[in-house]
């Protein structure tokens, strides 16, 4: 046996490889237990790297500081590649509410640490650490170590900043919960009441496409172009088929209205009664059952990288009267096409037109699923190696010492960010199917942790012998508590959210899935998830930007 203990203890390959095969697949395993519906997820890997670094066992350093700077490039990378398409529509007006609200819980953080950091004597390292626990947001810590090691503090351990985002990090988890339910308290919510008044406005706002068959009852229409109605209406719309002159069709935006003509349109549900107003009234005619109909419809997916680089409307071989693109989904997302939109690798379209049409769409598109089974890998490294390049770029301000770099974390996920929207425009494509993408992310965090845990475990002792550890701990909740509490109050009181909305926005503020996973069991629907898509992928790259200003400025 004594070969064994050899094996762990004497640096080579192959301890590397056990060492953090052990740890990883220990702290994965006890992220899967739950108390009270609560579970720490894959930060159980930096609690057993700790509790290994405690008793003594290690590794080479260098290679240590590789993997964890490799794991965090993994990680969010692969986290700016999903959260991409979401991030860029929470900029619509729309969403600028939610954004400025999850901002405010990210400023009030910031200067909550600031206070504290002074009011306790801790240096910026260890209250930034402290923070980064505190919110659940690991990219902010390496963020924070990044920008220690730029500006060469030599009287820190940072190992310390590690322990202290350690012991912050399960009351971040609880306390964001804690204050969902406070929060249902002190506004005294009727959750039955609050799901119903949230049924009655999903009807009345939904944008989610919808299909129905309108007749043309507005005589004012008839020899007019079907391009009329079109440009009248504010949403994007489809007129998939059309009962004209005797037979159906799928008409043209030149196409004349005539009599008893009778359209089957695709349409944004709020957009619907205006549409009625200016064509008709509802028909009882279903043109997808018609007999004899030449019309079919098919569900094709983009495989196709060139259909990728132009707008759809940009497309030459696509602009033919037999065929009709009529929904497209996209991450689980329906919309209405149109000319201007950008396809995407994994996108699925519905086609309705001729058998011949729809064949050649089908052509144009690709359609063999297969291909997107193992994704393009040169176009992901291209996309690291950019995001290491934009990472290390030093930005010069005045009166600061340092230049300020964006860091690991900050460069691969502004680059993923980016080629997610524009990727196929410049050639590009980084697609990846969810469970590649979850796959790696969940490998490149789970490195991360290990590494993090494994160089601070021998701090742990000192940090509660000192008395520090007990303080650190009242100032995680601190920071926890406070900005979730008052941003929550003022989104219910001033900007009229709904208890559902704040739940997921306070979550995504967080950037805290088990928060969300509780109010989306709280809520019995998908409203908190949607807040929280909303305002999660401009918080995480607040808090990565914030963490690493904290070290640069105060330090």
């Amino acid at each position: 046996m004594n070969w064994i203990i050899e094996l762990f203890k004497t640096p080579s390959v192959a301890q590397v490889v056990l060492v953090y095969s052990f740890i990883m697949a220990i702290g994965i395993g006890l992220g899967r237990v739950k108390l009270f519906g609560i579970s720490l997820g894959v930060t159980w890997v930096l609690f057993v790297g700790i509790l290994a670094s405690y008793f003594g066992i290690g590794v080479n350093k260098e290679i240590e500081h590789f993997l964890k700077d490799f794991g965090l490039i993994l990680f969010v990378y692969c986290l700016g590649l999903q959260v991409g398409p979401g991030f860029f529509a929470s900029l619509k007006k729309n969403a600028l509410a939610n954004n400025v609200l999850a901002t405010a819980v990210v400023v009030l953080g910031v200067l909550l640490t600031i206070g504290l950091m002074y009011a306790s004597g801790n240096g910026a390292p260890l209250v930034t650490g402290l923070m980064s626990g505190a919110v659940t947001n690991t990219p902010g810590l390496a963020a924070a170590q990044a920008a220690v090691k730029e500006v060469h503090l030599t009287n820190f351990d940072p190992s310390m900043m590690t322990l202290a985002y350690a012991m912050a990090y399960p009351f971040g988890v609880v306390g964001i919960i804690l204050c969902l339910l406070i929060l249902k308290r002190v506004f005294k919510v009727n959750l039955e009441e609050e799901r119903e008044m949230h049924r009655k406005l999903t009807a009345f706002r939904s944008s989610k496409p919808i299909s129905v068959h309108l007749k043309l009852e507005n005589q004012q229409l008839i020899g007019k172009p079907l391009r009329m109605v079109l440009e009248l209406i504010k949403e994007p719309m489809v007129v998939s088929r059309m009962y004209h002159l005797g037979e159906v069709i799928t008409p043209t935006p030149d196409l004349l209205f005539a009599e008893n003509d009778v359209l089957l349109v695709v349409v944004p549900k709020s957009e619907l009664p205006a549409l009625k107003l200016l064509v008709g009234g509802e028909s009882d005619m279903n043109l997808k059952k018609v007999p004899d109909s030449k019309l079919v419809s098919r569900k094709v997916v983009v495989t196709n990288k060139m259909v990728t680089h132009k707008r759809l409307g940009d497309h030459q071989q696509l602009h033919q009267d037999d065929f009709t693109f009529t929904r497209l989904s996209r991450a689980g997302i329906e919309m209405v096409p149109h000319g201007n939109v950008y396809l995407q690798l994994g996108d699925t379209v519905k086609i309705v037109g001729t058998e011949e049409g729809v064949d050649a769409v089908t052509k144009v598109f690709g359609n063999a699923v297969k291909r997107l089974e193992a994704p393009d890998l040169a176009p992901i490294f291209v996309g690291i190696a950019l995001g290491v390049l934009v990472g290390s770029i030093p930005i010069h301000f005045p009166h600061m010492p340092v230049a300020i770099k964006i860091g690991m974390a900050g460069g691969p996920l502004i680059i993923a960010l980016l080629l997610s929207r524009f990727g196929g425009v410049v050639y590009l494509n980084s697609y990846a199917t969810t469970s590649a993408n979850l796959m790696v992310r969940e490998m490149g965090i789970a490195l991360f942790l290990a590494s993090v845990g494994l160089s601070s475990g021998a701090n742990l002792s000192k940090a509660f012998s000192s008395g520090q550890g007990w303080l650190w701990l009242g100032m995680g909740a601190i920071i926890t508590l406070v900005p979730l509490l008052i941003v929550g109050w003022v989104a219910h009181k001033y900007f009229r959210k709904t208890y559902f909305e704040i739940c997921g926005l306070l979550a995504g503020s967080s950037t805290d899935p088990p928060a969300l996973a509780f109010a989306l069991k709280m809520a019995g629907n998908d409203v908190p998830s949607a807040t929280y898509a909303t305002v999660y992928p401009l918080v995480m790259i607040l808090r990565i930007l914030a963490a690493e200003l904290l070290i640069l400025m105060l330090a």
